[in-house]
């Protein structure tokens, strides 16, 4: 996933560059905003993984330092390594979701300024 969206966001940023898509800016809006679908899905997919994690890990902790049962250390640690790179995966496609709505503005601009272009 995380190829899949730094490889979108950057196709993008490059079309944006570039200046004129293969088809008209409104049909690239229309593939944009189901790719931001796409991604929302995955993001709130993982909120949730990563919000069961932290629940457990720090169940896992409260009950080992309440009931001073050790082997439950290894649980604790086995949760809080998962739980960080979860934590990572989720920020990622957090902040290249909300970049994703920055370009979908620019698009809204750039489809307007051809609309103009094409109506004079």
């Amino acid at each position: 996933m995380k190829k899949r969206i730094l490889g979108y966001v950057k196709s993008i940023d490059e079309l944006l560059e570039g200046g004129k898509p293969e088809e008209s800016w409104e049909e690239e809006i229309k593939k944009h905003l189901i790719q931001i679908g796409f991604f929302q899905h995955e993001r709130l997919i993982h909120l949730l993984v990563t919000l069961t994690f932290a629940i457990l890990t720090v169940a896992a902790m409260l009950v080992m330092v309440i009931s001073s049962y050790l082997p439950l250390a290894a649980v604790f640690g086995l949760l809080l390594i998962l739980l960080v790179p979860y934590i990572k995966h989720y920020y990622l496609l957090e902040n290249k979701t909300q970049y994703m709505y920055e370009q979908y503005d620019k698009m809204l601009t750039l489809a307007r300024e051809e609309k103009n272009k094409n109506s004079d």
